[in-house]
């Protein structure tokens, strides 16, 4: 197959908002897998419910602000938005390695700093999602989620991997620090870009009206609906990615490197699939393929809550990552494409109560599990669960399975 350049890469502006991403997103995956090295250090011994803390900081502030975050992208212009939520991560990411490098941080730095970057998380991704059909011709927006895809696990892969490199050599303070440093990449991006086009709801409602008009919206399409319940399902039950510095360290045995290659093995995974798609010119029964995916993803959690062999583990990981990639590319296509522009933030901000509350509400359940009946318990029976509500999901809405599309977005 002759390789091609990806139709949304053509595109200026997405390109430059693309490389920004890259650079960003690597050093925000950086800073994750050094937080939850960090608070494996702090707590001295192995305590699942202390990892899982950290998913609890980082959901309660999406859920908190959804209801404004969602409409408020809707009402105002996307790129400042992002450009205001991206500059206050960068803020908190310094405050962190301030705190590190001084030797004054402690355990709660560490959960109130990371539900800090989770409030303007909060208000970033409903903003970033909704701006990519701004940024490309709506012919080519399955591809730009493709890219997008492939930038998120590029970041994914470098980030932790420098993490265990940076752990090692410099000390957990400089993995901080350089994810503040990484910002500065998106800034330059939509410094270049300039002003969007964009279809803005002039004096809007913000609050809860507005987003139950997200809902609504939501709940009366059995296509969006399936999507997201399932997509929460399956981050819920198999997010085992905090208990990894518990499996590297303590049962696959390895240090600081073997556990920044086993936290980027999804994104290995995932980049590749995410790369081979951007070659397919138009995908095809995206109901079945959806559906393969998830439970391919379930499937290789078991494998990997199995194991204990470092080279079959990362084996799994790396088929968890494709197939969630494959997932996430075709569930963020069929929503974009069947959402009017004046409602992509709106149907985004909801859409992340279930995306993100997924495996952040999972990092919790996954502490709890493990804290109870251990971490490889924990691992297979998330991934056992992800298949079971898939073939419920596959019952209750037939839709999903037949579902072929793309149609256009309803109009206003």
């Amino acid at each position: 197959m002759r390789l091609r350049i990806p139709p949304a890469l053509r595109e200026r502006p997405y390109r430059l908002f693309w490389t920004g991403m890259i650079v960003s997103m690597a050093g925000s995956q950086l800073q994750l897998a050094a937080l939850h090295w960090h608070i494996r250090d702090l707590t001295v011994t192995a305590n699942p419910m202390a990892l899982g803390g950290i998913g609890l900081a980082r959901i309660l502030p999406v859920f908190l602000c959804s209801p404004i975050a969602g409409p408020l992208a809707d009402a105002t212009d996307r790129r400042r938005i992002v450009f205001i939520t991206q500059s206050a991560m960068a803020v908190c990411a310094g405050v962190l390695a301030l705190l590190t490098f001084t030797g004054t941080i402690a355990l709660w730095h560490l959960y109130l700093l990371t539900a800090l970057q989770a409030v303007a998380t909060a208000f970033d991704l409903p903003a970033r999602q909704a701006m990519v059909p701004n940024l490309v011709p709506r012919s080519v927006l399955a591809n730009a989620f493709t890219m997008q895809s492939i930038a998120a696990n590029t970041g994914a892969i470098l980030g932790p991997v420098l993490a265990g490199v940076v752990i090692a050599t410099l000390g957990q303070g400089w993995a901080y620090l350089f994810n503040a440093l990484s910002f500065l990449a998106v800034l330059l991006a939509l410094s270049l870009i300039g002003p969007l086009p964009q279809e803005i709801r002039h004096g809007a409602k913000l609050g809860l009206s507005a987003m139950a008009d997200g809902f609504r919206f939501i709940f009366t399409r059995p296509i969006m609906l399936s999507t997201m319940l399932l997509d929460f399902s399956a981050t819920f039950f198999a997010s085992a990615n905090t208990l990894m510095p518990i499996v590297a360290r303590d049962l696959l045995k390895v240090g600081t490197v073997g556990y920044g290659w086993l936290v980027a093995a999804q994104s290995i995974g995932s980049v590749t699939a995410a790369a081979l798609l951007s070659q397919v010119r138009a995908l095809r029964r995206q109901g079945p393929v959806f559906l393969a995916a998830v439970l391919a993803f379930g499937a290789a959690t078991v494998v990997f809550g199995l194991s204990r062999n470092f080279a079959l583990s990362l084996a799994a990981l790396i088929f968890v990552g494709a197939a969630d990639a494959v997932s996430t590319i075709v569930r963020n296509t069929i929503r974009q494409l069947n959402t009017p522009d004046s409602m992509r933030g709106r149907m985004t901000g909801v859409s992340q109560l279930f995306f993100q509350g997924g495996p952040q509400l999972g990092e919790v359940e996954a502490g709890a599990v493990a804290s109870a009946f251990g971490v490889p318990f924990a691992i297979v029976s998330g991934g056992l669960a992800t298949m079971v509500v898939t073939g419920v999901i596959i019952a209750k809405w037939p839709q999903l399975r037949n579902y072929d599309g793309p149609e256009g977005p309803p109009k206003n």
